[in-house]
């Protein structure tokens, strides 16, 4: 037999200690539209972290003589940019012309701009995330540089990477109903 008490054994649980069971059905918008903040704001701080270590670079452990191989420039931050732009078209889009409703706003044009603008914005994205793969192959990890210097072309491709899961969250986010929405139709 079993060491837990029958009421609370459930054959078809994984771990042994049940996880507490959250429900944040009500704000579960506020936890998506804050949690889209924090990775936006954890992927630029990213980035400029890797910047300012770029700026106070040292030579490799051992050759004092030499100076630091690599540094973040402007190619480096061109990845980041691409994908800052696109997080902002796309944040900037109404969901309701995407969605397709023609007969509220009176223009069947409106529908397919919002639509382009979406994937231009998504478009912007992912050239930002494969600028920052590609920068970290050729720039980072084919001529072989040190760790301590390849930290920034990680830093690049973790900002993309965080900005894109951030806006993801907030797109689902911001199709929540709120808790004091109500969708009447008639």
């Amino acid at each position: 037999m079993s060491s837990l008490p029958r009421t609370n054994y459930d054959p078809r649980r994984v771990c042994l200690n049940p996880f507490p069971d959250i429900d944040i059905s009500k704000h579960r918008r506020t936890v998506g539209v804050y949690l889209a903040g924090g990775l936006f704001a954890l992927a630029n701080w990213l980035f400029l972290d890797a910047c300012i270590l770029s700026a106070h670079a040292k030579a490799p452990w051992g050759q004092p003589d030499t100076p630091a191989p690599v540094h973040v420039t402007f190619v480096d931050w061109l990845p980041g940019l691409c994908s800052l732009l696109g997080f902002l078209i796309i944040n900037l889009i109404d969901k309701d012309r995407v969605r397709g409703d023609e007969a509220a706003f009176g223009d069947a044009r409106a529908v397919w701009r919002a639509r382009l603008f979406l994937f231009i914005g998504f478009a912007l994205m992912a050239g930002g995330m494969a600028g920052s793969v590609t920068v970290l192959l050729i720039k980072y990890i084919i001529p072989g540089h040190a760790d301590q210097f390849k930290y920034y072309g990680y830093a690049s491709v973790s900002q993309n990477l965080a900005l894109m899961l951030s806006v993801v969250i907030l797109w689902i986010a911001q199709n929540q109903s709120g808790e004091y929405e109500y969708n009447l139709t008639i």
